[in-house]
């Protein structure tokens, strides 16, 4: 569904028809929001879809991709940016940075289900991916605010005197506010929704679904105001309210409401970003670009998740699927819009956005395409491995599907 998004805002934007521009460099401002908007609410979802508590070990998966892939990814993204496009420092990080969150809105065949009141019943492909995806778009901000932090610092050139104000301030202090106004407002909203004896306030027992955008709204305004990172405190929250009831039928009730909203943003934006392509957004475009875009999504995404998953209970197939499967999507486009109304950096906006909306484009047609057909037949493979014939999902180390 995404590429029929996003196929049809180019479709009609060819047409000769007067329609309004859509243009994001020269309307930052609205696009840095709506896009702000789509990630927050794709944040709780993918918090309360996880029914799997966070722990060092049930976990293992997601801090690899998240300590390992995601770091590696960024380096060499940000050198073969420096190297290929001949960009500065600055800029090289700055799309190596962008470009670091994952997406699986984009492909929901890669993504965990509804909640269910079991803590096992999610299978590792899935889970890493969703989980790596709700985490990471809140560790790229560090990343983001270090490309800003050197462009001001040096411009084009380069300088370290930023690093340590950067790691005190954008790394540690930011990223503790953001887990723990997410951990504290979670456990609220948690009590409130299960275990207050007031049945006036035991919010739970209403059923409503907009209640979710309330949440979200609350975890994000209050950890943006203290000073930390709020797409953090979203998926930190919506964790920690799973974690205060995973029986109730009311987080299938905010999982769906989420849902919905996310979906309808998404498709909102695929069409619009099919528009910005259609009027020209791709023109500023070079052969360096593009090569640097496709290498990300073939070939560095893959190799640093290999890399990252090694040890892990990942084995063979799901392996390369979880390794393979880094799409990138809105966040993307939110980060860019955000760091380029901070600083000015040394290379034009719409070439950066050029080379990001590429990107974003091949991953939405390229993963989205394939991600069916591919998790199908790992799904299929897992079910023929399993002694007990059963076709449920789990936590568990899976058999090799290659074997």
């Amino acid at each position: 569904m995404p590429v029929v998004f996003l196929v049809s805002g180019i479709g009609v934007y060819l047409l000769p028809l007067p329609l309004p521009t859509v243009d994001p460099v020269e309307h930052r401002l609205l696009t840095e929001h709506v896009t702000e908007l789509c990630v927050i609410i794709a944040l709780m979802g993918a918090g309360l879809a996880l029914n799997r508590p966070v722990g060092r070990r049930l976990w293992a998966s997601t801090w690899r991709l998240l300590g390992v892939t995601m770091l590696l990814t960024v380096a060499v993204t940000a050198v073969v940016a420096w190297w290929l496009l001949d960009w500065p420092p600055a800029a090289a990080l700055l799309l190596a940075a962008v470009l670091a969150p994952t997406d699986p809105v984009l492909a929901s065949e890669v993504r965990v289900g509804e909640p269910t009141e079991d803590e096992h019943d999610e299978d590792e492909v899935r889970f890493a991916l969703t989980s790596e995806a709700g985490l990471n778009d809140g560790l790229a901000f560090p990343l983001t605010y270090g490309a800003i932090a050197l462009a001001a610092a040096a411009g084009a050139g380069w300088s370290t005197g930023w690093v340590g104000t950067w790691v005190l301030e954008d790394v540690v202090l930011k990223s503790v506010l953001g887990v723990v106004c997410g951990l504290l407002v979670g456990r609220v909203l948690g009590w409130l929704f299960f275990r207050t004896r007031s049945p006036v306030l035991r919010l739970a027992e209403y059923r409503e679904g907009f209640v979710a955008l309330a949440a979200t709204f609350l975890a994000y305004g209050i950890t943006e105001v203290a000073g930390g990172y709020g797409f953090l405190a979203v998926f930190t929250a919506a964790c920690a309210v799973r974690a205060a009831e995973r029986a109730h039928g009311f987080h299938n009730v905010l999982h769906d409401f989420v849902e919905q909203i996310e979906r309808l943003l998404t498709a909102t934006l695929l069409f619009l970003m099919g528009a910005f392509i259609a009027s020209g957004g791709l023109a500023p475009l070079t052969w360096q670009g593009a090569l640097t875009g496709l290498l990300l999504l073939l070939l560095i995404r893959p190799l640093t998740g290999w890399i990252g998953l090694a040890g892990s209970s990942l084995r063979g197939g799901e392996r390369r699927v979880v390794a393979f499967y880094g799409l990138r999507g809105i966040g993307s486009l939110y980060y860019l819009a955000y760091a380029l109304g901070q600083t000015d950096f040394p290379v034009p906006a719409r070439e950066l956005w050029a080379v990001v909306t590429f990107t974003v484009l091949m991953s939405v047609v390229l993963h989205g395409l394939t991600a069916g057909p591919v998790v199908g037949r790992i799904d299929r493979k897992r079910t023929a491995a399993e002694p007990s014939g059963r076709g449920g999902h789990s936590s568990a180390p899976a058999a090799d599907p290659d074997s």
